[in-house]
Parts: C-alpha cells; structure tokens; sequence
C-alpha cells in the first residue's frame, strides 16, 4: 500500500515541478516542488525495496543525523575563514552565524527529546531542567523548519546549475561586481567574464555582450568600461560589446540591459551571466521587468558560497510575500507543538 502511496506522490510532485519549471524558472515554489519530489523519490526508492528497504532507512538515518551534526561545525569554521579572508562585515558574518543558531538548534533537541523523562521524574515544580526540556521542541522545531526551508532554497540553487541549457543567444548580460583599486576586475568578477566569454565562444552564432555596472563612488572608471576592457583583452572584439553603464543595482542592471536590447532589432534570445549563488534572485528580477532570458551561474570560491547562498536566502525571504509564507509554514508547524504541550 504505502509504497504505491510513495510512487504515485512521487509521480505527481515531479510532474507538477517539471510543469512549473517549465513556465517559469523564477518562481519560488519551485524550489517547494523540488524538494518535495526528492523527498518522495527516496521514500518509493525504500519502499520499492521491500524487506531491505528497512536496512536502508536505518543507514539514511545514521548519515541525516551525521551530516546534521557535521553542519553547524562546518559553518561555523568557514565563518571563521570568511572573516579572515573577506572581512568582518555582516555578509562575511552570516556563515558563522547560521552555524551557530542550527547548533543551538540542535542543542534544543537533545535537552527536548533525550532528556524529557529525566526532567519530568525530577520535576518539582521549579525544575530548569524541565523548562528547557519543554521549551527546546519549540527552539528545536523553528531550527529544523528554517533549514529545511533554506535546503530546498540550496537544492534549487544547484539544480539551476546543472540543468543542460541551450547555446544559441543573441544578447550575453553580465552582471559587474566592485573593482579593485577603483579600475582593475576583481577575481568575482573576472569569473563572471570568463563564463561570458565561454559562452560567446561556444554560440554558433556570437551574441552581443553586454557588461553591466555604473561607476561607483569610490571607483575611476565605470564598472561596465572595465569590463569591456578586460574582454577585449581576452580577444573579444569591441563591436561586439555594449556597455551598460549607469546602473548601481542588479535590478537597474537588468532594467538598463533591457532597454539595450529593445531598442536594437532581430533576435532577442537573452541570458544572463552571475555569480552562481545569485542565479535564482536575478531570474526573480528578470521576471518582475517582463525579461525572458535564462540564467547562467559563474564559479565562486567554495569558501565563499555557503555565507553568500545565506545571504540569498535572507534576500528572497525579505520579500513580503515570501516572508509570510514563511511565517505562516512556521505557524502550522508550531500549532501542533502549542496544543501537544497545552493538553499536558
């Protein structure tokens, strides 16, 4: 029965994902539909097992409780390898900061789920032991909530990656990034570049680049000209190339870029070149402005993914609609945990 139950989930949530994928990359339930489908794809796979399918849920287990021990370790010494490298501001924080709230996490778990019999025999009614007994479900429940939501937030991410995409554009947008010493490309950006310039060279028909940044504040020349430099460098010619150079946002990037394109006839088959991590948030800005292109991630340093995927993260969910979705998945799963504990 249940395995039946399993494979006709599983047909259902990957054909409701390749149908939503299929209209629209930049939409956030997507990445719900993913996560659901994988998770329903490993339970057909245990079940289409039969006897031994139990052996294997006790070794996917041991591993799930291995990895999650092995996370908040992880974050927090690439924390500490951010600050050291990148600097002490916010972003370089996140990292070390997620690390640390999913230890916490998993800190509240123990005392609510190991420890509750020992608090409860030894409860005479001022006992702190109970109190974080009881208390820790609710810390512990919000803790794997968050990380299950920023999972299906990462999965999608690299499943953006790795998809095969086609090779045939008529316009290559590539997103600028700060300059070093006010006009050379940094090493973000030359990555941004290069995948660019890959992308020009395996097009049977070369498409326009368009390198896109303003000139900062604390910069000499626009990012965009430094850009174009550094491509014609790289043997790109220069009638190739449109630069797009008054914007100081990603969303102005893609705006500004847009109306390059428009004003120009023929073919408009577009993507865009980022940074691997912030794929996702610029297809989400495309969409807004009415732009069809796909979205093309660059490398990034490994130490450097994890806190810039958070800071992702943070941004998508700081949109009002999907912070109340959010919010309101937190509510439903804390309903249950409220009328549990209140019937106690």
């Amino acid at each position: 029965m249940f395995d039946n139950l399993y494979a006709g989930a599983n047909i259902i949530c990957w054909g409701l994902f390749a149908v939503s994928f299929l209209i629209d990359r930049s939409r956030y339930r997507n990445s719900v539909f993913l996560f659901v489908a994988c998770f329903f794809a490993v339970c057909a796979m245990i079940f289409a097992l039969g006897e031994h399918g139990t052996s294997y849920i006790v070794y996917i287990l041991d591993a799930l409780i291995l990895i999650l021990l092995a996370v908040p370790v992880f974050l927090v010494i690439n924390g500490v390898v951010m600050i050291k490298r990148e600097g002490h501001s916010l972003a370089n924080l996140l990292s070390l900061g997620f690390g640390i709230v999913i230890g916490l996490g998993e800190v509240a778990t123990y005392l609510a789920v190991i420890m509750p019999e020992t608090a409860a025999n030894s409860w005479d009614g001022n006992n702190m032991l109970h109190l974080i007994s009881k208390y820790g479900m609710f810390v512990s429940v919000s803790v794997i909530y968050i990380s299950i939501a920023f999972l299906a937030f990462m999965l999608y991410c690299i499943f953006l990656q790795i998809i095969p995409h086609k090779r045939d554009f008529d316009y290559v947008i590539i997103h600028g990034a700060g300059l070093l010493s006010g006009n050379r490309v940094s090493k973000l950006l030359a990555d941004r570049l290069d995948k660019a310039i890959e992308i020009y060279r395996k097009d049977p028909t070369p498409p326009i680049l368009i390198p896109s940044g303003g000139k900062g504040s604390d910069e000499d020349v626009s990012e965009a000209e430094a850009m174009a430099a550094y491509l014609i460098d790289k043997g790109i010619p220069a009638d190739m190339i449109i630069r797009e150079d008054r914007s100081t946002t990603t969303f102005e990037n893609l705006e500004n870029s847009k109306a390059i394109i428009e004003s120009r006839s023929g073919k408009k088959d577009t993507v865009l070149v980022t940074s691997n991590y912030h794929v996702y948030r610029a297809l989400r800005y495309c969409r807004k402005i009415g732009l069809k292109c796909t979205g093309v991630g660059s490398h990034v340093a490994f130490y450097y993914w994890p806190s810039a995927l958070i800071r992702e993260y943070i941004a998508i969910h700081a949109e009002k609609k999907h912070f109340i979705l959010l919010v309101l998945g937190w509510a439903m799963c804390m309903i249950p945990l409220i009328l549990a504990y209140n019937g106690r």
